[in-house]
């Protein structure tokens, strides 16, 4: 009996299974191979346009970026045709859910939005280095979605689009030169004029300082424990970081042979004797 049932069910239904089964087989297909054309497509628009002169590796990343979305929501649809959905019931499917769809994924699509923003109006490209929505690092991806930084311990942060528009943004790379501030503290007993002379003296020494504009070493103010005197010079902003701390060093090294101090905070206790 079981038999016979079992050749009854293969006789009414074998041919709708075996159906099915070629249809997922070869949905599983396209889809595999969809998205790995899509990947290598994505891959090749950014290439081809980071060779261009004319297209900076920004808009070559989001090119790529754009390509790829594009032809896997194509697979997507080339997949439901396989089971026999055809594009326009799709298309009149997913007109009838535009609206869900949209309330569901506003920060999605919101990414999506601040993404081209970004693009159009530039405020930071591929390796500059910038803070964004709260976090900071060198710009390593920009995609339809989120804005990618690396900290400078090699920390990935992703960062939404919208968000990184809708703040303040800092580009610390976004002009060639930049200004290098250093303070420094001396006791009220030692020489200003030779502390003065003496950072003077290592900056004219540094060739990475520029002279114009010219460098500036003022006493800038008289604190509670040290006279503060002020540098302020202009370099390549790929030297900032390196003029810096070499400024920092040497200027601290030359106080210590010059006999002057740099002063501990300290507080002075005064004693009233009372009558």
């Amino acid at each position: 009996m079981n038999n016979i049932d079992m050749a009854q069910l293969w006789s009414d239904y074998g041919d709708a299974v075996l159906g099915f089964g070629a249809q997922a087989i070869g949905a599983l297909i396209v889809l595999i191979i969809g998205l790995r054309v899509a990947g290598w497509l994505g891959r090749l628009v950014r290439s081809v346009s980071m060779k261009q002169e004319s297209i900076d590796d920004t808009l070559g990343n989001f090119f790529g970026s754009m390509v790829r979305w594009a032809v896997t929501a194509a697979v997507f649809i080339a997949v439901l045709q396989v089971f026999g959905v055809p594009a326009t019931s799709f298309v009149a499917v997913l007109g009838a859910l535009t609206l869900a769809i949209g309330l569901s994924l506003q920060g999605a699509l919101g990414n999506i939005a601040s993404g081209v923003m970004i693009m159009i109006f530039r405020p930071y490209k591929l390796g500059d280095y910038v803070e964004a929505a709260g976090a900071a690092g060198t710009v390593k991806d920009i995609n339809l979605f989120q804005t990618v930084l690396a900290t400078p311990d090699n920390v990935q942060i992703m960062v939404p689009n919208s968000q990184a528009i809708d703040g303040v943004i800092k580009n610390y790379s976004g002009y060639s030169t930049r200004r290098v501030d250093v303070t420094f503290g001396i006791d009220y007993g030692d020489d200003i004029d030779k502390a003065i002379g003496i950072i003077r003296s290592i900056v004219d020494a540094d060739d990475r300082i520029m002279r114009d504009p010219e460098p500036f070493a003022k006493v800038v103010n008289l604190g509670d424990s040290s006279v503060d005197i002020a540098t302020r010079n202009w370099v390549q902003a790929s030297d900032y970081w390196d003029v810096k701390f070499d400024l920092t060093k040497q200027v601290k090294e030359a106080f210590d042979k010059q006999g002057i101090s740099i002063p501990y905070p300290h507080q002075v206790e005064i004693v009233k004797e009372v009558a």
